[in-house]
């Protein structure tokens, strides 16, 4: 009789640089089951619409029906507000009709052993103990960043912070180090926590989802982190740990641990494209082949932070224009990410710029005709810059990114922060990461960062890391 093939069924929260390295996940299970483990990855029907095609062995992207219409029929996925209510109070219902097909022998053989739950899809940890399914956490970014989230009731708690989400006193300049929640050389404030930044949601809304996200990961044991063990010395690990193990446990918390697969993700078989939301424009890439080496200039926001303002857009167009350096801009189509645009822009600079609405990111970081990355430091596009060996000159916008451009610039010194988006600014900042003494330290510093989490011990420790977890759900 053949052995029955176990199923993990893999929950992302429904953005892009979620949905992602969680289908890197899948993947890297699937692989390393060597034919005993099958993935299902569930993500909202208005995800599936725009992914539908991914397609890898062992992998399967299933929709859940969410309710969610499109908005305006355009290319930009709902808001917020509507995703987050339908994650809570349609999508458990369905997949229970999901987990429940499982049981009944629907799809023969295929045991359903585990949930993987995104933290910031938490809604489906209750669904699972219904089932009495046992449940691993992931965890999108640096264990750092939980920990900026783990922290908010204990900040309640000692009057730092409000129930309602905001700041005592209010200005938030105090250093975040004081405290012992992160290493004091990053430098970072209060008012540059993920949950206390701009969003399309009122801030009372925002820490509601932390605290409600973080009393259903207490029953969570384990937690997959998409991240390098220590984030470059910031880690908690112990010598006895790191002896077989590459992993660490929650300040005060001795039973939840963390796992750090974040090399694993990252370095994800290139000839597996993962799909996108947006259809990419190629013609970037062969415009990329007609610059020198070294020399192009890639600007990039991301997919999921909001419209930077008309003026800041206008700083750094003129600010690229200054540099007199091409460059490559990705930026959407829609009316609210281009209104700050100089009228007819994109024709005077066609020259030496090219704007795009979208592009196959992988491959343009990895293209010889790159110089340096412009990025909003959103979590998966440091990853992708360090693993191609890019420096980078960081702009962070909202959520996790000024936390991750402290670790960028003060720890890993891979990059630069661009004070403003002033022409000034932008232009001089270009000047010292492509030229001089300051270009060349910052290559070096990716080089070897890129050398650690590709083929180093960084990449060791995360194979030993997956193979605890799968150990685990196998019942070894």
């Amino acid at each position: 009789m053949a052995a029955e093939l176990t199923q993990i069924v893999v929950v992302p929260f429904p953005a892009q640089g979620h949905v992602t390295p969680m289908l890197h996940l899948a993947r890297a299970i699937v692989d390393r089951g060597h034919g005993s483990i099958s993935a299902t990855v569930a993500v909202p029907d208005f995800i599936h619409r725009r992914m539908g095609q991914y397609s890898a062995a062992g992998v399967a992207l299933v929709s859940i029906p969410c309710g969610v219409a499109d908005e305006d029929g355009s290319d930009e996925p709902p808001g917020p507000a509507m995703f987050l209510h339908a994650m809570e109070h349609r999508m458990p219902a369905q997949l229970e009709g999901m987990l429940q097909s499982a049981r009944r022998g629907v799809g023969a053989g295929r045991r359903v052993s585990c949930l993987v739950v995104d933290l910031l899809a938490s809604w489906a940890i209750p669904v699972a103990a219904r089932f009495g399914l046992p449940v691993v956490g992931f965890w999108v970014g640096m264990v750092a960043t939980y920990r900026t989230v783990a922290v908010i009731p204990e900040l309640i708690a000692k009057g730092f912070v409000s129930e309602s989400g905001t700041l005592l006193p209010a200005d938030g300049t105090k250093n975040i180090g004081d405290l012992n929640i992160l290493p004091a050389k990053l430098k970072l404030r209060f008012k540059d926590l993920p949950w206390l930044l701009d969003s399309a949601l009122p801030q009372k809304s925002r820490i509601s989802f932390w605290l409600q996200a973080l009393d259903r990961a207490k029953s969570l044991r384990c937690i997959l982190v998409n991240s390098i063990s220590k984030e470059g010395g910031a880690g908690g690990d112990s010598p006895d740990d790191q002896q077989q193990y590459d992993y660490e446990y929650l300040p005060q918390d001795q039973q939840q641990i963390m796992l750090h697969v974040g090399p694993l993700l990252f370095n994800a078989d290139a000839s597996k494209k993962t799909a996108t939301m947006w259809q990419p424009d190629k013609t970037c890439m062969d415009w990329l082949d007609k610059q020198s080496p070294g020399s192009v200039i890639y600007v990039s926001f991301g997919s999921w932070a909001a419209p930077i303002q008309p003026d800041r857009i206008r700083g750094f167009a003129r600010g690229l224009e200054a540099s007199g350096r091409p460059f490559l801009w990705v930026l959407k189509s829609h009316p609210s990410w281009r209104a700050g645009l100089p009228d007819g822009y994109a024709e005077k600079v066609s020259g030496r710029g090219k704007i795009v609405s979208w592009a196959p990111q992988e491959d343009v970081l990895k293209h010889e005709a790159l110089g340096c990355y412009v990025t909003h430091c959103g979590w998966n596009s440091v990853l992708e810059a360090v693993r191609q060996g890019v420096r980078m000159i960081c702009y962070p916008v909202s959520a996790d990114h000024f936390v991750n451009c402290a670790y960028v610039v003060n720890v890993w010194k891979v990059g630069v922060e661009l004070a403003t988006s002033g022409q000034g600014d932008v232009k001089d900042c270009i000047e010292r990461v492509m030229e001089g003494d300051d270009g060349r330290r910052l290559q070096r510093k990716v080089n070897a960062l890129r050398e650690t989490v590709t083929a180093g011990e960084a990449m060791r420790a995360a194979k030993r890391n997956l193979t605890l977890f799968m150990d685990r759900i196998n019942g070894s």
